[in-house]
């Protein structure tokens, strides 16, 4: 009851009466229509970033029927007015609530579900409050600022017993598992070298863009790339800055906020395209074989880090990374710019293609090489492997299987009903963020690391072992 006025046991004898007179009525899309589950037995979601990533996540679960989206959340107006209006049309409604702190989601009792596609350097802190906050978290790639925030994050997850999937869409391409079976099952005989290869922006204006590298006519991209140093400009009307940057070091307004293509390469807010991008290969190599069970690595490598006079990027470009295992396993983790030798047609060369099922990915993929050939698992498509006959395995019932998912948000919306893990968990996610973290450190130290990966800690290196944190911005902790 709101307000002053008070209500007489006549007053309340008179509202009773007339809402027992009034007809009730139960709306069909309340009780469940052509298929769909009544609203008590849907699984509730909410989506936190707007970009395209938590759209086309949030388009997928709409087409859910055992699911409903009840909000969105995004600090750009921009961002957040859209993604309501996509929602309440789909549901012919305006049900869906629309916020732009994404803490006012996690108050609410009523959503189950959260799913996050925020800038790279919120990801953690909103997994890890929504997890507290008793919600099952769904991620995008890739997963923390740090390993220190990686672990952190799955020690939440786990001490709440909470669903949690990591954004790794690939997992979900019948193709890809298939071909990850074959070396989990022994296909290549030994392995002895696995190479990972992803795509990296250039700093002179070269973006990737449908599977091809072209020059960018994008002038942010060469405002913020080709080594402008930016000026301080106001916040943008409909943006809200401070909650943008978060948990970020504090700095003045420069525009970079404003596209992926900029923020992606600012340190402080991501690792750049060794994590962004490198986090799609190397999930699928952590599918295909345990790493983390081949311990300790050794790792160096190097890459370019742009300097401040040239403008706010500083994360990593190019990059080659070398890693040994205790096995003897080598792993080369690079850039598409590496000039790499590789077999014909894994480099976008479109004439006289062996494998044609590369084309588009080829600056995407795992090699896994090996006494008996190799195998290759692009990002999305078809493996291909050398002898070709590798292709045509088949596996027996008795075969190692990998778990199967019909789609990224309905296998987590499937898992929230359910209580099982989803195809990509939280341990996963840490393997392979790991992987870029460790990569990351090994080329700003400029030196030879070594990494335990059962202990999750660098061995004989305090230098390098500070770079296992990160230090957030008052008041954000986790």
């Amino acid at each position: 009851m709101h307000g002053s006025k008070t209500l007489s046991r006549r007053d309340i004898l008179k509202a009773g009466a007339a809402a027992l007179a009034a007809p009730y009525v139960i709306t069909s899309s309340a009780l469940g229509a052509e298929g769909r589950p009544p609203a008590s037995e849907r699984v509730t979601l909410a989506y936190i970033g707007m970009g395209g990533r938590g759209r086309g996540n949030m388009q997928e679960a709409l087409s859910c029927a055992d699911a409903q989206v009840l909000a969105v959340c995004d600090v750009w107006d921009q961002r957040r007015d859209p993604a309501k209006s996509m929602v309440d049309k789909h549901y012919g409604s305006t049900d869906c609530s629309a916020y732009v702190d994404f803490r006012e989601i996690l108050d609410r009792r009523d959503i189950d579900a959260v799913s996050i596609a925020s800038p790279d350097h919120w990801h953690v802190p909103m997994a890890v409050m929504a997890a507290k906050a008793g919600k099952d978290v769904s991620v995008e790639k890739p997963l923390g600022m740090s390993i220190a925030e990686d672990q952190i994050c799955r020690d939440v997850v786990k001490r709440y017993e909470r669903v949690f999937q990591y954004g790794s869409e690939a997992r979900m391409n019948a193709a890809v598992r298939f071909g990850c079976e074959l070396i989990r099952n022994g296909r290549v005989g030994e392995l002895r070298e696995i190479r990972v290869k992803a795509p990296t922006m250039d700093r002179i204006g070269v973006r990737y863009s449908n599977g091809a590298w072209v020059p960018s006519s994008d002038p942010k991209v060469h405002r913020y790339i080709h080594g402008v140093p930016p000026q301080p400009t106001p916040a943008p009307k409909g943006l809200n800055y401070d909650l943008w940057l978060g948990p970020a070091p504090w700095r003045p307004h420069v525009g970079c906020h404003e596209s992926g293509h900029n923020w992606f390469h600012v340190y402080d807010y991501s690792l750049g395209f060794i994590a962004g991008w490198g986090a799609h290969p190397l999930d699928l190599m952590q599918w295909a074989f345990d790493t983390h069970l081949d311990g300790p690595w050794e790792v160096e490598g190097t890459g370019v880090i742009p300097t401040p006079a040239e403008g706010v990027n500083d994360a990593i470009f190019h990059w080659d990374v070398r890693i040994r295992l205790a096995s003897g396993v080598t792993i080369s983790f690079f850039s598409h710019t590496m000039g790499k030798d590789e077999p014909p047609g894994f480099a976008h060369d479109q004439n006289k293609n062996p494998y044609p099922q590369m084309l588009g990915v080829a600056g995407n993929y795992v090699q896994f090489i090996g006494s008996e050939g190799w195998i290759a698992i692009p990002y999305s498509g078809e493996y291909c492997s050398e002898p070709k006959s590798l292709c045509e395995a088949k596996l027996g019932p008795n075969a190692v299987r990998l778990p199967v998912g019909s789609g990224q948000e309905r296998n987590f919306i499937e898992c929230v009903r359910t209580r099982r893990q989803p195809v990509c968990d939280i341990d996963d996610a840490v393997r392979t963020d790991s992987l870029c973290h460790i990569s990351d450190i090994a080329i700003r130290t400029g030196r030879r690391i070594v990494w335990d990966p059962i202990k999750e800690e660098i061995i004989g290196d305090e230098e390098a072992s500070r770079r296992l944190s990160r230090a957030m911005r008052v008041p954000w902790q986790i």
